[in-house]
């Protein structure tokens, strides 16, 4: 039987729930989404109820607190598995391997997974990514170097990002 349980915490850009399944992360993400998609997540992945509130003896909080506080890499090697199809998850392993401080392009994250064709399909993987910050989607920017899309809103994206040490952002998008 796996353990299952849920904790936030508060980061400078807002809580973060987190669902953590057998010592990695499930679910990650925004507390306070306007737009209810922590609660799709939820309604999806836990039909059955929300996993029970628990105190997080696996360290993972602990190292996401330390790359809010500058230890940038302490999010590389938490242990994520997020539920989702084939394709999402080959998306969502390609995330893991862009660079803290580097950003790609959509049409690169479909050629980086052998679809270069598949842009717009490795967009909407890239949109549902259940493990935000962790799964490093707001490292993915529009094609003209704009920000585009972000779960958690296009200011937030732009925090992590300048977090990260990126400094060449171009506005964000009119479309998004």
């Amino acid at each position: 039987m796996s353990e299952r349980y849920r904790t936030t915490i508060k980061s400078p850009i807002g809580d973060l729930w987190m669902v953590i399944a057998d010592g990695a992360l499930e679910l990650m993400d925004f507390d306070d989404d306007d737009n209810g998609r922590l609660q799709a997540f939820m309604a999806r992945h836990y039909p059955d109820g929300l996993p029970p509130l628990g105190n997080d003896t696996t360290g993972l909080s602990g190292k996401m607190m330390a790359y809010f506080e500058g230890e940038l890499g302490a999010i590389d090697t938490l242990p994520a598995k997020p539920r989702g199809t084939d394709f999402q998850q080959l998306v969502w392993h390609e995330l893991r391997m862009i660079p803290c401080g580097q950003t790609i392009r959509y049409r690169d994250l479909a050629a980086r997974i052998g679809r270069p064709r598949a842009v717009r399909a490795a967009g909407t993987a890239n949109g549902s990514n259940p493990v935000s910050i962790v799964i490093s989607c707001h490292r993915v920017i529009g094609s003209d170097g704009s920000l585009t899309g972000y779960g958690g809103g296009l200011h937030r994206k732009r925090w992590l990002l300048e977090h990260e040490g990126v400094t060449d952002l171009a506005p964000a998008a009119t479309n998004s």
